[in-house]
């Protein structure tokens, strides 16, 4: 039986004898039981620090791996399963702003753009995890924005740092609700919420439309939800603000058809991204959407929606436009 690493699959460490075992104890000292990791048994073990949104730190992941190798943490040879395969050359030449790319589906997206040959404009709240990020990239290919995308001020800083040419926009940015349905959503909840993943949107890719016009050509892929194709992913602000991206998306799509501008969305399911949640969640809400919650076929890895999110920026999405894509496991046909 082969060692097992950081890299090994969540279900590899479940089905084997030993590192099964360790698994189901670190989980039970939390009161959960392996099943709850069924979504996520394709993932790599290290995709759970990211998930756990710092409840679990790397340490935790090195011990497991120390634990089940007699103490010692063997030499990786990297994810096992689906790797990502990367088209040279496919941005070579432009400008890309990728929003939210500090972590999770942002960070991961900037990351392929800029490996397949592109300048990122890599927007963030988070000054220091973008400062982390632009020093990981070969030099001047990643301009990390620090800004605010609800506010002009940031738009100003993001189109400044782009400087006259803008060839793609993707709008990754959002934050999650409280799960609360209508008569208990707070104004608080729905004017964070639908500021970061609606009026966000809106407000850069308006400021982004004139410099694609006057090019001719320009990309653009937000990033809905599979609470902006139903009902019962999310509480109400979140699910509210992710059907309206995928009206702003088609209204676009449809505005600018004749005039060199695509304007696609994708659609995800759960993914691994840590994604934050206020402190205190709805038990009216998290009661009535567990069950459908559960159904989520498989959690992605943050790769995983990057690679859908370059294909509709590049040009092997020539004949895309105004489409919503689920890239969602096949949760939205269920």
């Amino acid at each position: 039986m082969s060692q097992l690493t950081a890299n090994s699959s969540i279900g590899d460490w479940l089905d084997h004898p030993q590192g099964g075992e360790l698994i189901r104890n670190l989980l039970a000292q939390s009161g959960t039981d392996a099943n709850s990791l069924d979504p996520v048994r394709s993932l790599p073990l290290q995709q759970l620090v990211e998930m756990s949104q710092g409840r679990m730190p790397q340490s935790v992941v090195d011990d497991l791996v120390r634990a089940a190798n007699g103490g010692e943490i063997p030499e990786d040879d990297g994810p096992s399963g689906w790797q990502e395969r990367i088209t040279p050359g496919r941005f070579e030449g432009r400008t890309v702003i990728v929003t939210g790319a500090a972590g999770g589906i942002g960070r991961a997206t900037a990351s392929r753009i800029v490996r397949e040959g592109g300048r990122v404009i890599a927007v963030d709240i988070s000054e220091d995890r973008l400062a982390e990020f632009a020093a990981s990239a070969p030099e001047g290919r990643v301009v990390a924005v620090a800004a605010d995308v609800t506010t002009q001020v940031g738009i100003d800083r993001i189109i400044a740092a782009a400087g006259e040419r803008i060839d793609g926009l993707a709008n990754v940015a959002g934050v999650n609700d409280d799960f609360s349905p209508i008569h208990e959503t707070s104004d608080e909840i729905w004017d964070r919420v639908i500021g970061i993943n609606l009026t966000g949107v809106f407000k850069l890719t308006r400021a982004v439309v004139p410099v694609m016009l006057a090019a001719g050509s320009g990309s653009i892929v937000n990033v809905s939800s599979e609470a902006g194709l139903r009902g019962n992913a999310s509480g109400n602000a979140y699910t509210v603000s992710k059907h309206g991206v995928v009206g702003l998306t088609r209204s676009a799509a449809f505005m600018y058809a004749q005039q060199g501008l695509r304007v696609n969305a994708v659609a995800p399911g759960g993914v691994a991204t840590g994604i934050p949640f206020p402190a205190h969640v709805s038990e009216t809400g998290s009661a009535r959407l567990h069950p459908f919650q559960s159904a989520i076929p498989s959690v992605a890895a943050p790769e995983h929606l990057a690679a859908s999110i370059a294909f509709l920026l590049s040009d092997d999405g020539v004949n895309i436009n105004g489409a919503i894509l689920p890239s969602d496991g096949g949760w939205s046909v269920q």
